[in-house]
């Protein structure tokens, strides 16, 4: 049985790291607020976006383009969201899972565009080719951030270096519920909904000046709002993760002083038994 000095030591340490695990808890809640107020306002943006581009493309029926084809190369780009820092549960592992174990990849036909420097290090450590990083993007993500990688992406994608572009984030569903997902942007898919289904015989769909033209335009902004969405929701997904990380420590941490506590007073009346059973055996031994 450990001693009551042992003990001791081992309980103030666990309420050492509880009152940090306390105040990560509280600094999560207070990112969590703000990065949950940016996704909301940038989540009706971007399903408008993705919901528009589809039914479009619904319509319009078949249309040779450079963004709706597979390019010749067998290569994919996979922009990887992840967050700079631990302790945040399972959030970054699920998203190297995510790509590790997706069905029918081949490590060497992978691309990764890296943000954050939690998944570029694992799965630059399983082997994988970090082909671009970032890690202060996902800090404070912006519009721009997101228009830049866009660019980089679809000059790839039009010199033949890759031939489809692939998107895994941390979708944001509420506080406690965050959802690993893959979405493919390049070449786009086009999932009709049954409104869209019902409509598409009788739509027509006029481009002007042409639908090369229009969609030349259209799809760069249609991948830069889904990137953009995607790291909002991101870095709301990481702090809602963190926050449950640490408040699931906490309470472990209460348990263990409480287990610790009980064996302290065990040890403790143990010790006082002794000694009066000293004393007493003394006492007669005198008498």
């Amino acid at each position: 049985m450990a001693s009551m000095r042992d003990i001791k030591r081992r309980r103030s340490s666990i309420q050492g790291t509880q009152q940090i695990t306390k105040a990560m808890k509280l600094v999560s809640t207070v990112k969590l607020q703000r990065a949950r107020a940016g996704a909301e306002r940038s989540k009706g943006y971007f399903n408008s976006m993705f919901a528009t581009v589809n039914s479009i493309l619904s319509k319009v029926g078949h249309i040779e383009h450079k963004y709706l084809m597979p390019g010749e190369s067998q290569k994919k780009a996979v922009i990887v969201i992840t967050s700079n820092r631990g302790l945040a549960g399972g959030y970054n592992s699920n998203i190297v899972k995510l790509v590790t174990r997706h069905e029918g990849w081949k490590k060497e036909d992978l691309e990764i565009y890296a943000i954050g420097g939690k998944g570029r290090d694992a799965l630059a450590k399983d082997g994988y080719y970090i082909r671009e990083y970032n890690t202060e993007v996902i800090e404070s993500p912006t519009y721009e951030d997101a228009m830049v990688l866009t660019r980089h992406l679809l000059d790839s994608f039009s010199a033949g270096e890759i031939g489809e572009i692939y998107l895994a984030y941390t979708a944001f569903k509420n506080t406690v519920s965050h959802i690993p997902t893959m979405l493919r942007l390049l070449p786009v898919e086009i999932k009709d909904t049954p409104e869209q289904a019902d409509d598409k015989a009788g739509a027509i769909m006029n481009f002007e000046p042409n639908e090369v033209e229009a969609l030349d335009m259209l799809i760069p902004k249609y991948m830069t709002s889904l990137i953009y969405g995607a790291l909002k929701e991101a870095l709301a997904s990481e702090n809602g993760a963190r926050m449950q990380a640490m408040d699931n420590a906490t309470s472990n941490a209460d348990e263990m002083i409480s287990d610790l506590s009980l064996k302290y007073n065990r040890a403790r009346q143990s010790s006082i038994t002794q000694e009066l059973t000293e004393i007493i055996a003394g006492a007669e031994a005198l008498g």
